[in-house]
């Protein structure tokens, strides 16, 4: 039980390093004051698309690191009970 402990400890750490990367390179995604007085329309051909630019892919990977996350974590801690 001490080697899947220590195995998913492992992968732990390198979602959390990945995770970490993944949400510094996202660029913020409100604009903020300029937004509101300029008007950003949410029918647009880029806000439709947004999913398949990489900008979404990375937005959708950040998802899945933090559920995968969530996931080894929450086995872990069952895992040190035991």
């Amino acid at each position: 039980m001490e080697i899947v402990k220590y195995v998913l400890m492992a992968i732990d750490a390198i979602v959390c390093v990945a995770l970490i990367i993944l949400v510094l390179k996202q660029n913020k995604g409100e604009s903020g004051a300029s937004g509101t007085i300029v008007g950003a329309s949410a029918n647009n051909f880029y806000e439709k698309n947004k999913g398949k630019t990489t900008e979404g892919r990375m937005k959708f990977a950040t998802i899945v690191l933090m559920i995968i996350f969530a996931i080894l974590t929450l086995a872990l801690n069952i895992i040190s009970v035991v």
